[in-house]
């Protein structure tokens, strides 16, 4: 099954995603390398994996509410 997710924080050696509205606690050493707070994320099969459209999408409408916010 895939869920797709958001990494929230680090909490030393654990990675805090969360997951339609629920955070679950994974291994730091499960996710690829240079994974950062606030990327999406895809879980499937046992492997987690960056979603870099998804990415890139939310960080774009962040920006967008930013530029729109200090117009």
């Amino acid at each position: 099954m895939m869920e797709r997710g958001v990494i929230d924080r680090f909490e030393g050696e654990m990675a805090i995603i969360e997951i339609g509205g629920i955070t679950k606690d994974f291994p730091r050493a499960s996710l690829p390398h240079g994974i950062k707070a606030g990327d999406a994320v895809i879980l499937e099969d046992g492997e987690i994996r960056l979603d870099s459209r998804e990415t890139a999408r939310k960080k774009q409408e962040i920006q967008q509410l930013m530029d729109e916010l200090f117009e």
